[in-house]
């Protein structure tokens, strides 16, 4: 088929379809159409219908917009009404909240107005506070802070008129803290304290009462504090290590006056970054560094010297007790022990105020903080009002126990006051005991020793129920009870002056009534540049004279004092002639106008021998009769006072041998001691026994430990290692020393001590001997085949035995040397004695004894060639044939008729007969005159005085400021000073003197006086240099310097400073005495330089005596050709007259200015003769010395008198076998054999102590 057909056949097809649906679709079509009309005309009605729609619905949404509109009006009404009723709400608590505090706040913002003015000058004195004044006592910081003051004033550095540390730089919340962890509540410690919190460099606590050490140790307990010791060895370094890797807080204990270099990296903070830490090398060791570590350092040591390279590293710091915080902490004891309801209620009283003071500073910082940080109107802000709202009534609530907590600790206080005489009685003697160290070194207390004490008293004291009698028991108990405690470890020359001390301060500081320029008058006498006027008196020493004037002129209520004695001399000199002169009734008005303690003044001035006595009638007057009789030592007292962990300590005293008495007291106890003295190599023994001893039980003795000086530390180290329950109850350390300043201050402290002295006097030293080994026994005593003789000569050694020991207490006039002659020196003699008489059957060997006994024995101990002379005159007293003969006596003088040798009998015969001697024997027993009492007196009381006067120095309970303190003493030193130097001779031309004394080979004095005018222009440069410096360091131009303060103190205490006598001829004159005589001396020397020779020489003048005797024995050697070693002197004293015009034709030297004590020199006679009474010194003649041949010197009835420098008597042993103070042998003309003046301690002196 085609495709034409096939494409038609299909339209055909299609056409037919269409017609088809055509049909169908026509009609539809149709309908459509009519349909769509009558959609479009219901359309049209739809669409008017719809626009009136849109009208109505415009209209609504017109209607809701505006509902809407008023609704949240209405919406932000009501929020507005309620947030107004909240602000009000708000603005009334904000204003109850904090309208309270408007006055409060008001007061606050002027004074931090005030604050913010004065902060550059407060922040510069509490700088200049920290950086210098820690080491020093409150007073004084006082003074430094009211000139610093006036410094800034003048300044126009604006400060605050009342500066204190506290008010700078701490909160008071803080300082609460502090003081319930016990630091002492008082302003010097409360001020160490701010130090240590703001310092940059670690602390150093001058800590001797241990409050520092409690303290810190309380504090950072909490922190685990490291306590330790730099002597702990190994142990010790490795703590620190740990300590400063881990950030624990560091207490080194007891460090002495130079510090390990170990520390020196921590003391500086060398921290440096390793690695991105902190580091610090300790040694060896390089250590990760904790910034939380502290290093907290003390030292027990009273008054140490701390070199610049050690005070530069740390902060140094004053911890020594204060007499208020004492007063607090005993008033807290007693009251606790008396009203324990009250300290308790006291105590919750505290704590609960110091929580509501933290409370409190807590509320006003949180309120402080919401003001500050609240951004807007406050009232919108409902946390922060909420915040203050809270606080506010928290504030109320603690407010009004504030005000219960006021009431009910003002009714406590009330109470505590009713004690407070107990606390301030018993604070006054704890710094007097302090003082005590002063003047010797082992007399150590410790506060925690004497707070037991106190606390025994109040368990012990009587009980009363009226409140005053109660006071008075416990003041009284306690007084007896220190003074019996504390005299069992003092020596017996010292238990007067505490009693003493005991009494002066509390009249001074108690009962108000003591001046204390009369007690510094009493121990010095007065200063003075200034000779005094002429003594109209020919009886009154010129040294009394002189001290008489001054107490009339410098010291109050003595007031014309000077101008009654001229007027009234016979009145004075009946106190003078006194056999008692304490007793001795004064004229008025001095009869009335003196009380007790003023009469001591008086009689210093007209009778200073019985100063003594005087002291001990007005302890007994004032204080009681107990005071004045120490009780004896009581071993079983002490060993039950102690316990396993408190060594006992005997000091020991020349003569003293605890060792019987302790081993008879072991032997009654049934106690088994272990023994050793110590010496080199002996330490490791020691501790070897203390270690068995410790774990066993038993007694360990440790004797002289003086003599271990090296091994003390470790002494120390192991008494504190010993404790209640590392220790045996049954076990004791007993410890024998003599004083030593290197025996362990801790031990001293923590032990109990006791003294031993030997027995006084004649008859006990007598009885001593006989009751102790070897003569106790039996054996011994009746074991000689020459009995009767034996008992004689046996009686005789004891006799000297007991004079040797005895003349010690007259100086230099018994012994120019203090020996300690002790028993072994008389038993090793006693066991010879009877020897030589058993082998001896037929002869008396007394010649070997005497020089076995007097060279070997006791002579062993000499050192003195003229010391030796004395001891073979006494024993030739004791060693003779006479001793033998019935009634033989061993002084002829009157009144010592008793001494003589028993007849022979049993050893109780001797016995009774020594128990009937007197109980003081008179000095002619000893072989001196009877003005050796007298010398024995001034002596006592020089020591006494002297002990005093260390003891004011020592800053314990001294001079209060108010009443001479260092401005007014400062002054005075200014002034003498000024004066001293002003009349100070310029140095000698030494040039010019040569010039016209050149060296010449006839003349010898020329290069003496050349030499004198060298050594004197040394002496003039020191005294000015010193004075000048003194000066500037007074007004501040240069630093007071140690060297400079001892001369400062010096001359405060009326004493020739040391640097000078380093410069200076030997002299013991006080200063004003002193100054009078160099300046004669110089003078002498001027005038021989304008005048030529002297045609008497003043021999006491001379710088270096030694040099003109030479010079004047090389004159007549040369003039004559004879060796000098072959020249001595022929002896002439010269006749009362006018001094010669002329020297000595013959050659020589006429020479005067000597005195003689002993004896004097009796013109009527021209020999010596027996002092008059109490006069110790008398003038020597003129004397000529004239050179002559050994062999040619004239021989005469003389005694051969040694001539001595000064009365001491005593120096430095020289090559020649003699003292550096002995000049030569004089043959002064006697008719009395040598041996009467030898016993006698005849001498004549270049120079005295007046």
């Amino acid at each position: 088929a085609s495709k034409a057909a096939y494409g038609l056949c299909c339209w055909v097809r299609a056409m037919e379809s269409y017609d088809k649906v055509a049909k169908v679709v026509a009609p539809k079509k149709a309908a459509l159409e009519k349909s769509e009309a009558e959609y479009a005309t219901l359309m049209e009605g739809l669409a008017a219908k719809k626009a009136e729609l849109a009208a109505v619905v415009a209209a609504l949404h017109a209607l809701n917009d505006n509902l809407a509109a008023m609704q949240a009006r209405k919406k932000q009404l009501e929020e507005e009404v309620d947030l107004c009723q909240k602000k009000l709400e708000r603005a009334t608590k904000l204003i109850g909240g904090l309208g309270g505090e408007k006055t409060r706040w008001g007061e606050v913002a002027k004074k931090l107005a005030a604050d913010c003015t004065n902060l550059t000058g407060d922040v510069l004195l509490s700088a200049g506070f920290i950086a210098y004044l820690g080491p020093f006592t409150a007073a004084y910081r006082e003074q430094a802070i009211q000139l610093w003051i006036e410094r800034c004033r003048s300044a126009g550095i604006p400060c605050s008129a009342a500066f204190k540390l506290v008010t700078v730089l701490v909160e008071p919340v803080t300082i609460r803290s502090w003081l319930l962890d016990g630091l002492p509540n008082d302003s010097l410690s409360i001020d160490n304290a701010i130090i240590i919190s703001k310092a940059r460099r670690w602390p150093l606590m001058i800590d001797p009462q241990g409050q520092a050490n409690k303290w810190v140790k309380t504090m950072e307990n909490k922190h685990q504090l490291q306590v330790f010791k730099l002597s702990g060895g190994g142990d010790a370094i490795r703590q620190l290590e740990n300590a400063v890797q881990f950030g624990f807080p560091v207490l080194i204990e007891n460090v002495g006056e130079e510090l390990d270099p170990m520390l020196e990296p921590l003391l500086l903070k060398a921290v440096f970054k390793q690695g991105g830490v902190n580091c610090i090398r300790l040694g060896d060791a390089t250590l990760e560094y904790s910034s939380n570590f502290r290093l907290y350092i003390t030292t027990t040591l009273r008054s140490p010297h701390y070199l610049p390279d050690v005070s530069v590293k740390v902060t140094l710091l004053n911890f020594g007790i204060t007499r208020e915080g004492l007063e607090d902490q005993l008033l807290g004891i007693v009251i606790a022990q008396e009203r324990p309801e009250l300290e308790e209620e006291k105590a919750r009283l505290v704590l609960a105020g110091a929580e509501n003071a933290r409370q409190l500073k807590e509320i006003e910082d949180k309120i402080i903080a919401v003001l500050s940080t609240s951004e807007g109107n406050i009232l919108e802000n409902e946390t922060a009002i909420n915040v203050i709202s809270s606080s506010k009534a928290l504030s109320n609530e603690i407010a009004h126990k504030q005000q219960v907590a006021e009431r009910t600790e003002k009714k406590i206080d009330e109470a505590r006051a009713g004690y407070k005489l107990v606390a301030q009685v018993v604070s006054v003697l704890f710094f007097v005991i302090s003082e005590l160290a002063a003047f010797e070194p082992m007399y150590q207390y410790s506060l925690a020793w004497f707070v037991s004490l106190f606390k025994g008293t109040i368990a012990k004291a009587d009980k009363a129920r009226e409140l005053a009698k109660r006071i008075d028991s416990l003041v009284s108990h306690f007084e007896y009870s220190l003074y019996a405690q504390v005299c069992r470890s003092l020596f017996e020359k010292d238990k007067l002056l505490f009693a003493f001390l005991m009494t002066v301060h509390l009249k001074a500081h108690i009962h108000k009534n003591l001046d204390w320029s009369h007690l510094r008058f009493l121990l010095t006498g007065g200063i003075s540049s200034s000779e005094p006027p002429h003594n109209p008196s020919n009886w009154l020493p010129d040294k009394l004279w002189g001290e008489l004037v001054r107490l009339s002129n410098d010291v109050p209520d003595f007031e014309g004092l000077e101008a009654d004695f001229r007027e009234h001399q016979d009145a004075f000199k009946v106190v003078y002639d006194a056999a008692d002169p304490v007793a001795a009734p004064l004229h008025n008005p001095w009869s009335t106008k003196l009380d007790p303690f003023q009469r001591l003044l008086l009689l210093r001035v007209l009778r200073p021998d019985k100063l003594t006595d005087a002291m001990h009638g007005f302890v007994k007057a004032t204080m009681g009769t107990k005071f004045v009789e120490p009780p004896p030592l009581d071993l079983d007292r002490c060993f039950k006072d102690s316990s396993a962990t408190t060594p006992l300590i005997f000091v020991l005293s020349p003569g003293s041998d605890p060792m019987s008495m302790l081993l008879k007291y072991a032997d009654n106890l049934k106690v088994q001691v272990d023994g050793i003295s110590l010496g080199q190599g002996q330490g490791p023994k020691a501790a070897k026994l203390i270690e068995t001893a410790r774990t066993r039980g038993g007694w360990v003795v440790l004797q002289n430990c003086h003599l271990a000086v090296s091994w003390m530390p470790t002494l120390e180290r192991i008494c504190e290692s010993l404790t209640a329950e590392n220790a045996n109850p049954a076990f004791r350390l007993w410890l024998t020393s003599y004083p030593s300043p290197d025996f362990p201050v801790a031990v001293l402290q923590s032990g109990i001590k006791m003294t031993n002295d030997p027995p006084k006097g004649l008859r006990q030293n007598l009885l001593g001997s006989y009751l102790t080994e070897p003569v106790s026994d039996p054996a011994f005593f009746n074991g000689c085949q020459r009995s009767g003789e034996f008992k004689k000569l046996l009686f005789g050694l004891c006799f000297f035995h007991a004079c040797a020991q005895e003349r010690l207490k007259f100086g230099p006039l018994g012994w120019n040397v203090p020996y300690q002659f002790s028993a072994p020196d008389f038993s090793i003699s006693a066991r010879q004695l009877q020897m030589f008489l058993n082998e001896s059957a037929d002869v008396m060997p007394l010649q070997a004894l005497r020089y076995l006994t007097g060279e070997c024995n006791y002579g062993g101990r000499v050192t003195d060639a003229h010391d030796r002379r004395t001891l073979m005159s006494l024993l030739a007293v004791c060693y003779n044939e006479s001793i033998f003969d019935d009634g033989y006596t061993f002084s002829p003088a009157p009144g010592c008729e008793c001494y003589q040798v028993p007849p022979e009998g049993p050893v109780e015969i001797y016995i009774d007969f020594i128990k009937g001697l007197p109980a003081a024997a008179p000095p002619e027993v000893y072989g001196l005159h009877p003005n050796a009492d007298t010398t024995k007196n001034q002596q006592e009381t020089n020591q006494l005085l002297d002990s005093l006067l260390a003891s004011q120095g020592s800053g314990g309970s001294g001079e209060p400021a108010e009443a001479g303190g260092s401005s007014s003493r400062d002054t005075l030193l200014l002034q003498l000073a000024v004066e001293l130097d002003s009349k100070l001779m310029a140095p000698f031309d030494i040039q010019a003197a040569r010039y016209k004394y050149p060296v010449d080979y006839h003349e010898s004095l020329n290069t003496v006086l050349c030499q004198e005018l060298v050594r004197f222009n040394g002496l003039i440069t020191a005294i000015h240099t010193s004075l000048v410096q003194l000066q500037k360091a007074i007004t501040g131009q240069v630093l007071m310097s140690d060297d400079l303060e001892r001369v400062g103190a010096a001359m405060y205490d009326n004493r020739v400073p040391a640097s000078w006598m380093a410069a200076s001829y030997p002299s013991l004159k006080p200063l004003g005495n002193y100054m009078a005589d160099l300046e004669a001396r110089l003078n002498m020397m001027d005038t021989w330089i304008q005048k030529g020779p002297p045609a008497v020489f003043w021999i006491s003048g001379f710088y270096f005596t030694h040099a003109f005797l030479t010079g004047v024995k090389q004159n007549y050697a040369r003039k004559c050709h004879i060796p000098i070693d072959a020249i001595t002197f022929d002896y002439s004293c010269m006749p009362t007259g006018p001094l010669p015009e002329q020297p000595p034709a013959e050659g020589g030297a006429y020479v005067n200015g000597m005195f003689v004590e002993g004896a004097r020199w009796d013109d009527a006679s021209s020999m010596l003769a027996e002092s008059l009474p109490k006069v110790l010194f008398s003038p020597a003649p003129l004397m000529l010395l004239q050179p002559c041949e050994v062999s040619k010197q004239k021989q005469f009835p003389a005694y051969e008198c040694p001539l001595y420098r000064t009365p001491e008597r005593r120096g430095v042993l020289a090559t020649t076998g003699h003292s550096t103070n002995f000049v030569m042998e004089l043959m002064v003309p006697s008719d009395r054999p040598q041996d009467h003046w030898i016993r006698r301690g005849v001498a004549f002196l270049l120079s005295l102590a007046d």
